[in-house]
């Protein structure tokens, strides 16, 4: 569902920018936006107990024809001069924009993962999710959050391609 979130954040920025909506707005629309959809895959498969698979792939539908009945076949590309800098600015020499979003997100998730007891929580959930449960991790409401997050990110990958390619339109992301 990864494609029809990004699909639908990046048309909700799209129609943030065309109603006059700056830079940090509209990625915040976008984060928002992602932050949303992985809500919604998150209480599918921790509340209503549907398997992973089934709830994401449903949802990857949904959001994806959102966006095609909000938008159509239009593309909309009037954004502000600053919200390229994010897809196709540089940071330092030939390093992008993105590859520096990218390592600073890597470092992060890496250090959450190997040094903090949720990040070992996560890889005991991802072992044995019972055995998890059994020894006190609320792994319900972690995997919950990992849905929001991998949403969230999923907006920010929305605000990057979207910035990148200087247009939204429903069909973004297509075969991710």
């Amino acid at each position: 569902s990864v494609a029809g979130i990004t699909a639908l954040a990046s048309v909700a920025m799209g129609l943030g920018a065309a109603h006059g909506i700056d830079t940090p707005g509209l990625l915040a629309i976008g984060l928002a936006t992602g932050l949303g959809a992985g809500a919604i895959n998150g209480a599918l498969v921790t509340w209503l107990r549907v398997p992973s698979i089934v709830a994401t792939i449903g949802t990857m539908t949904l959001f994806r024809g959102v966006a095609y009945a909000v938008l159509g076949d239009r593309v909309l590309k009037d954004y502000p001069d600053s919200f390229a800098v994010l897809g196709q600015g540089y940071a330092v020499g030939a390093i992008s924009i993105g590859l520096c979003i990218f390592a600073v997100l890597a470092l992060l998730t890496a250090v959450f993962l190997h040094a903090t007891r949720w990040g070992h929580s996560l890889f005991a959930m991802g072992t044995n999710a019972v055995a998890a449960r059994w020894s006190g991790i609320p792994v319900a409401r972690y995997r919950f959050a990992l849905f929001c997050a991998s949403g969230s990110m999923s907006g920010l990958a929305a605000g990057m391609l979207t910035s990148r390619l200087g247009s939204a339109r429903p069909w973004i992301a297509q075969g991710w």
